[in-house]
């Protein structure tokens, strides 16, 4: 293969490996490199046998594709290097024609972490996911404003024509609670908003609610911060994200009863893919509690709208917090056990 071609594999994200006819390795592009952990001479002049672990699995996808002349995919491929942990991985297996090899033939394999993928297709399910929960909270909120202005009227006009003042009390509870409704259904229609772009630090975001969560919970809470302060600026709405960060917060203070510990990390990330686009760098910021952590029953729910694991929780602070991170072109994930719970957002530097 010309040394053009090969530079175009080494441009890939696919970790890529070429082998000759004798399975000896001729080239694997700094994916490969990066997926193996292994430097470009660890690979080649060496052949896949003594490079991978696999139980001839993987000799065998090449010899049934050099057989059938035709791309072969082994869709749950175990392979591991010497020493270190197996990888789940899906490899595509394609016979080349190479004039530059001395057999003649030579063979492309690519292989992908089955992990990614599936973190690609829960991405994708969270974005569909994010899109209906919005049109559901915007519809609901609509339906709700009518009927609740009518009742906190009437029970107003009520308030006026009662004589005993003991009864009072009632209709101050009806319109309290209706003021509550209706601020309930005014952040409900909050995310269709046209967002306010500006350039944000995610630092100033991150601060302010620091300051918002102490300010509540003066003595009971720990908030640590891990900055990576070269981080630059991004566009984005602020006051969203300042939201979607106060949700999440509050919600882990909340369920450690006002009395735990809260970390606050950023860091750059580097080749990321958000919503199908690939992003050079993007800021990964992480929210990490020491809870009870996320109950196992709401886990596939939790950013569903009105689930919540608290009973007096109203179930929106997350759908909200992923209706902004998807506006901002984001992805918002967690990983929970007991006394470590993990929310991580990703929004990508453009």
């Amino acid at each position: 293969m010309g040394a053009t071609a090969l530079a175009g594999l080494d441009l890939l994200t696919t970790a890529v490996v070429l082998v000759d006819e004798q399975g000896v390795v001729h080239h694997a592009n700094p994916a490969a490199e990066n997926l193996f952990e292994l430097s470009s001479k660890a690979f080649v002049e060496h052949s896949i046998g003594e490079i991978f672990e696999d139980d001839g699995v993987l000799s065998a996808a090449i010899g049934h594709a050099r057989a059938n002349h035709s791309s072969h995919t082994e869709h749950d491929l175990k392979l591991g290097v010497a020493g270190r942990e197996r990888l789940r991985l899906s490899c595509t297996v394609t016979p080349l024609e190479l004039d530059d090899f001395a057999a003649g033939h030579s063979t492309l394999l690519e292989f992908r972490h089955i992990e990614q993928q599936l973190q690609v297709a829960y991405e994708e399910r969270l974005l569909d996911q994010s899109q209906a929960n919005r049109e559901l909270i915007r519809n609901l909120a609509h339906e709700i404003k009518n009927p609740l202005g009518g009742i906190r009227g009437a029970a107003q006009l009520l308030d006026r024509e009662l004589e005993r003042p003991n009864l009072h009390e009632y209709t101050q509870v009806i319109m309290k609670e209706a003021d509550r409704l209706q601020s309930l259904m005014d952040r409900l229609l909050t995310p269709h908003r046209p967002s306010q772009i500006s350039p944000v630090s995610i630092h100033e975001v991150l601060e302010r609610v620091r300051s918002l969560i102490l300010a509540e919970y003066p003595s009971g809470i720990k908030i640590q911060r891990d900055y990576d302060v070269s981080l630059p600026q991004f566009d984005g709405d602020k006051e969203q994200l300042i939201q979607t960060v106060l949700n999440i917060v509050r919600n882990a203070a909340q369920v450690m009863a006002g009395h735990g510990k809260i970390s606050l990390r950023t860091r750059i990330a580097r080749q990321i893919t958000l919503a199908r686009r690939r992003y050079r760098h993007a800021v990964r910021v992480q929210i990490s509690d020491n809870g009870p952590g996320i109950p196992d029953e709401i886990r596939d729910r939790i950013f569903y709208p009105l689930v919540s694991g608290r009973e007096d929780g109203s179930g929106l602070g997350l759908t909200l917090a992923q209706a902004f991170v998807t506006q901002h072109h984001g992805t918002i994930t967690f990983d929970s056990r007991p006394g470590n719970t993990v929310f991580t957002l990703l929004l990508p530097i453009d």
